[in-house]
């Protein structure tokens, strides 16, 4: 229900720049830039969606500030986001740029994992721009879930799926002091 609301919202919008450019329909890049503000809103993505998230994941650079800074510049090339002087839509860009992406399980697991002496670990520490994009107005994605604790083998989990990995969690033998592989 949220997310149809907030679709509607972000196309209403979308729909009266539109409106207001003369009611020409949008093509090239300001068209898929604003496909990829209502993709990147919701987690969930219908195949619609695909050419404007291929352009906007496709923007890659050495470093990750200037990725940023593409994907934004890319982004605010959508007239509602580049002529609204509506401050939530600067901020749900700014949102996009930090979080799509980088606010799932698997990207979490992978990049909050840090190698001990004695275990290994996943940090139970949600990063700043994953509660941003997640707890935005304009945005309908439901933030991961962290399953345990770091020292006892904890992970983050999608929340759609928590009920069953915390069943797997603690029916495993999980919580362990040391790894494997010093035992």
């Amino acid at each position: 229900m949220t997310t149809r609301i907030i679709f509607s919202v972000v196309a209403t919008i979308c729909l009266n720049v539109t409106l207001a450019f003369g009611g020409d329909l949008l093509t090239g890049t300001p068209k898929l830039a604003c496909e990829a503000i209502l993709c990147l809103s919701t987690g969930t993505r219908p195949s619609e969606c695909n050419p404007s998230i291929q352009a906007y994941f496709g923007i890659n650079y050495k470093h990750w500030s200037d990725t940023v800074r593409a994907r934004k510049n890319f982004l605010n090339q959508c007239p509602t986001a580049s002529s609204s002087n509506d401050q939530q839509m600067s901020t749900l860009i700014s949102a996009i740029a930090n979080g799509a992406g980088r606010c799932d399980a698997a990207f979490l697991n992978k990049y909050l994992r840090s190698f001990g002496f004695r275990y290994d670990s996943i940090s139970d520490k949600l990063p700043s721009y994953c509660e941003i994009y997640s707890s935005h107005e304009y945005t309908d994605y439901s933030k991961p879930v962290y399953i345990g604790t770091p020292e006892c083998g904890g992970y983050w989990v999608d929340s759609q799926d928590y009920e069953s990995e915390l069943a797997k969690y603690k029916a495993s033998t999980r919580c362990y002091r040391y790894s494997s592989r010093w035992n």
